[in-house]
């Protein structure tokens, strides 16, 4: 009990390490969704077997006893065993008891909705499969969104415990300038409130942290309580998502998921419209039968002297529909206003194929075009600040001044840290789209 009380424990303390493709990878076999979707095609064959399995032979056995506690009595007139005309003689026919075995051998011979049934099965199978496809390429896309979004909130709080420290510093400094004489009370007040600010925003960044690292845990999988250690930072993640090739690289719809699985949906609603008319079609099977029976006053079933009588029947069954009052026409012109419908819609998501497309390719040059921007602002609020530190120190600067500086440069770190973020975002949705990962050979378990 101890040994696997110890053993429960370790797994549970067990301490994970990935860079941003080896979570892909990890979330791909392991993660909720994915597992589930798996099952989804699992079930997907089992019913296009149970679909096949309709049309092959089917055996039924049967095992009947009967035992007759009060049996039926027959009047039969008594002049038939010579009694006098006009009265009657109570006769029991048959015997108390009785057993019969049968084996029931049947066989579809034709069904046009059966045939059409396989066809469906087939396209069921081949949704599922796409879907498949869509769910690993979601769950990719959550994993490097969560992966990207757990370093932002690392370098976040990096850089407000750097600027939460230099403040330190200088409040301090001013503090002791101040109870010297050479400052004024405001100047400490300033950097006060710019202290209390980011100490507040600091802090909110660490409990955000931990819900991002939850979120990343239970994207692939694994108990959110779980440590983490995370192998790509930020910056070279950036850069390795910069990729202008991708923009100009061309769809193939062949390849988009979605399409696919509209182009399913549209042969699904095709194939109903099909299995209506297959109705009006006659339905032809046949059997064989075989049985054997035997009767008694006692049961002596089981007795090796019993003597069993045996039989044996082979049929053939047609069934011609001939008259519905319609109804067979109206469910058909539904089908036939599904399929139309199913037809246009189609073509809607060709043209949001296209435009998600087209979105996604001006949102990721948008990205990269930010994130250039955000790095050279960044480097000159870095500059600006540094310099009114001087002139602060020196008594050239006022410290509203200094805090304006400051402020400017916090939202440059935060706007640089964000443009990366979207920058992985970005490319990830754009990849989704054109679905570069490709995970159409992907192996199923």
């Amino acid at each position: 009990m101890l040994l696997l009380a110890g053993l429960g424990l370790s797994a549970q303390e067990r301490t994970y390490s990935f860079t941003i493709e080896e979570a892909v990878n990890f979330a791909i076999d392991s993660s909720y969704t994915t597992i589930n979707s798996r099952r989804d095609i699992a079930r997907a064959l089992k019913q296009k077997w149970e679909t096949t399995a309709t049309g092959l032979p089917q055996i039924d056995g049967a095992v009947d006893y009967q035992n007759q506690l009060k049996q039926p009595v027959t009047p039969l007139p008594a002049e038939i065993i010579g009694g006098e005309p006009g009265t009657f003689v109570p006769v029991v026919f048959g015997v108390k008891q009785q057993m019969s075995l049968t084996a029931t051998l049947r066989q579809l011979i034709f069904d046009g909705s059966y045939l059409v049934a396989l066809e469906a099965a087939s396209t069921f199978l081949d949704y599922s499969q796409n879907f498949n496809e869509k769910t690993m390429l979601e769950v990719r896309k959550g994993v490097i969104n969560a992966y990207g979004g757990v370093l932002v909130a690392q370098e976040n709080v990096s850089i407000l415990e750097r600027n939460l420290n230099t403040l330190a510093d200088n409040l301090e400094e001013t503090r002791i300038t101040y109870e010297n004489g050479f400052a004024e009370e405001e100047d400490v007040e300033q950097l006060q409130v710019t202290y209390l600010q980011v100490e507040n925003e600091l802090n909110n960044g660490k409990r955000y942290l931990s819900i991002a690292r939850q979120m990343f845990n239970l994207a692939l999988g694994i108990p959110v309580e779980a440590d983490v250690i995370f192998e790509d930072d930020l910056n070279s993640l950036a850069i390795d998502n910069v990729s202008l090739q991708l923009i100009d690289t061309t769809l193939d719809f062949e390849n988009n998921v979605d399409y696919k699985i509209a182009r399913n949906l549209n042969e699904q609603r095709a194939l109903e419209l099909k299995l209506e008319k297959s109705r009006a079609l006659p339905t032809l099977s046949g059997f064989v039968n075989y049985g054997t029976q035997a009767f008694d006053n006692d049961f002596i079933f089981f007795d090796t002297e019993t003597r069993w009588y045996q039989s044996s029947i082979l049929g053939v069954s047609m069934n011609i529909p001939i008259f519905s009052s319609l109804q067979r026409s109206a469910r058909t012109q539904q089908a036939k206003i599904a399929y139309e419908q199913a037809k246009t819609s189609f073509r809607e998501t060709v043209q949001q194929i296209e435009l998600e497309l087209n979105t996604a390719r001006s949102d990721y040059r948008y990205a990269i075009e930010n994130y250039q921007i955000s790095k050279q602002n960044l480097d000159l609020a870095e500059r600006i600040e540094k310099k009114n530190q001087i002139k602060f120190r020196e008594g050239i600067a006022s410290s509203f001044e200094l805090r304006q500086a400051q402020t400017q440069l916090y939202t440059a770190q935060r706007e640089y840290i964000e443009s990366m973020f979207e920058l992985i975002k970005g490319k990830a949705e754009l990849e989704t789209i054109l679905n570069t990962p490709d995970f159409r050979n992907t192996q199923l378990d």
